[in-house]
């Protein structure tokens, strides 16, 4: 992602931190992406760079007027003014709003690191099992059916909001259901500043280890961290974090790994 790029996402973020987040938010946001996504030639009129700003707003008036809540219709009016080039970018930036809202939502219900943790455990489930995966990722299925499939079984079970994300996950504009359910997770670790690690062990950490954990990656990366830890025993030992794109692998396997690298 150009610096551009992410200045852009930014700027947009900071519009969507300054109007009143609830829970209807992202449900609207969500809901100008689908419309963009079914309206090829909205999209290409909202990012006509030779339309003159004026008319872009009388066309977002004619659309939406008053269809929209405050907070929707700031967001969309930023959105469209960035001039961003791409029709498709229109779309994914509002989407990037429609998730930040939602967990936003949970962050200002308190409910926000029970979200993160049955997303991730969600998305651990599907990854788990070939049979689920394969079901919510067929996309020759109905999208309905497989977003059904994902509220029954998490109905009773999980937040309102992590219900939402992961049904909305499924809908994947192009990443499969797993990394599309990792970029919420590092959105809302964004949120509250911290760092995203995820932890390969070869058995559960304690919750003394999980904290001492926690406390060194974060002071060698000056911010707090939120760990989602996978236990994996082909691993033997150790521990393996990647932060981004960066790994520190101190797992037995992996200095088996190097050792054989090493003796060719």
């Amino acid at each position: 992602m150009s610096s551009i790029q992410q200045e852009r996402l930014s700027e947009l973020d900071r519009v969507l931190d300054s109007v009143q987040v609830t829970p209807d938010l992202s449900e609207e946001l969500f809901a100008l992406v689908d419309l963009l996504d079914r309206q090829p030639a909205l999209r290409r009129a909202l990012t006509d760079p030779g339309a003159e700003p004026e008319a872009r707003e009388s066309l977002l008036q004619a659309l939406f007027g008053s269809r929209l809540s405050e907070a929707a219709r700031t967001v969309l009016h930023a959105a469209v003014g960035q001039r961003s080039g791409s029709p498709s970018a229109l779309a994914a930036s509002l989407e990037r709003q429609g998730i930040r809202a939602a967990l936003s939502s949970a962050q200002l219900a308190g409910t926000l690191d029970a979200v993160e943790d049955e997303l991730f455990r969600f998305e651990r489930l599907v990854a788990a099992d070939p049979a689920l995966r394969a079901a919510i990722s067929d996309r020759s299925a109905p999208l309905d059916a497989r977003q059904q499939l994902v509220d029954d079984l998490l109905r009773g079970r999980a937040d309102a909001v992590t219900t939402f994300l992961a049904k909305r996950a499924v809908a994947a504009r192009s990443n499969s259901f797993e990394l599309t359910v990792g970029s919420y997770l590092t959105l809302a670790a964004a949120l509250r500043q911290r760092a995203l690690a995820h932890v390969l062990v070869a058995r559960p950490l304690t919750q003394e280890q999980h904290d001492r954990l926690a406390s060194i990656l974060g002071r060698q990366l000056g911010r707090d961290v939120s760990l989602q830890v996978v236990v994996d025993p082909e691993v033997i030992g150790g521990v393996q974090v990647t932060v981004g794109d960066e790994i520190i692998d101190g797992t037995v396997a992996g200095r088996l790994h190097d050792a054989h690298q090493q003796l060719g």
